[in-house]
């Protein structure tokens, strides 16, 4: 498979990982402050991807990206931007809602990004490796094989497997779901941090990450959720461009439809995040 794999020999101490910004300047803000709270280094902050997405702030938003130092890998829409695709690369059915809303905040996206975001965007690589607490660590987006396949919770654990056998990994940490769970098997985890450009559908505005640490030499992680000014995310997003569905769920919590969602993830709407 032709991708380009970022190696990092170890990282030690806490690691702050998180997925989809997308383009919520606020949100990026506040979880900067809580890793300069926590005394984590740039370099041990991680992105699974999606800098870029559904809020008003694209530009703004991969600036401070580069100029924080935090590391990232590429979601597919960092792939489909600096491709100039002309879609997100999301892989909505067609005709959806969620298709109907992508038609528009991705040429905003598009028509916002400078030439120096775009080189930026380019220099991200589709995975990472590293080593952690006596456990190899692969970083990823969607999966492995698919940059945009929705893995969840509920996801079969021989869909995951594959992946752990093709990155020989331990521990995965993935994204693009949008949705924070963890899913332990025969020795293996897998991470979903959660994405902190939207709430989980869950009925809060706040946003999801996650921390690890090697305390004893052990692998531990914990789910953090992260308040921030959602009302001003909301805000700027009612622009006449971008979806007010969107914006409406910045502020509620609650996803316009869950057509994206298996059954499981389907019956928890608004009943709060299980992990």
């Amino acid at each position: 498979m032709d991708q380009k794999i970022a190696h990092i020999d170890k990282l030690s101490g806490k690691i702050l990982v998180f997925g989809g910004v997308y383009s919520n300047l606020q949100a990026l803000e506040a979880l900067k402050q809580i890793a300069e709270k926590e005394h984590i280094a740039p370099g041990n902050c991680i992105c699974t991807g999606d800098i870029v997405g559904y809020c008003a702030q694209p530009e703004e938003t991969v600036q401070l990206f580069k100029l924080w130092g935090a590391k990232s890998i590429v979601g597919n829409v960092e792939i489909q931007l600096r491709e100039h695709a002309e879609d997100c690369g999301c892989e909505f059915q067609e005709g959806s809602r969620c298709d109907g809303f992508s038609q528009l905040w991705y040429p905003f996206a598009q028509s916002k990004l400078s030439e120096n975001s775009l080189d930026f965007l380019k220099t991200l690589p589709n995975n990472l490796h590293f080593k952690f607490a006596k456990k190899k660590v692969t970083v990823l987006h969607g999966s492995y094989f698919n940059v945009s396949e929705f893995i969840f919770k509920s996801t079969l654990w021989t869909v995951k497997q594959s992946n752990f056998e093709a990155t020989k990994a331990d521990v995965i940490i993935a994204g693009h779901c949008g949705l924070p769970f963890h899913d332990l098997e025969g020795g293996k985890t897998w991470l979903n941090p959660g994405v902190i450009g939207m709430p989980p559908n869950d009925g809060s505005p706040n946003v999801w990450y996650a921390i690890l640490d090697d305390s004893k030499e052990n692998f531990n992680f914990e789910h953090k959720t992260l308040n921030y000014n959602y009302k001003l995310t909301s805000k700027l997003m009612q622009n006449g461009i971008l979806p007010q569905e969107y914006a409406r769920t910045i502020i509620t919590g609650i996803w316009d439809n869950t057509e994206i969602l298996p059954p499981f993830e389907t019956g928890l709407q608004g009943f709060g995040i299980q992990l």
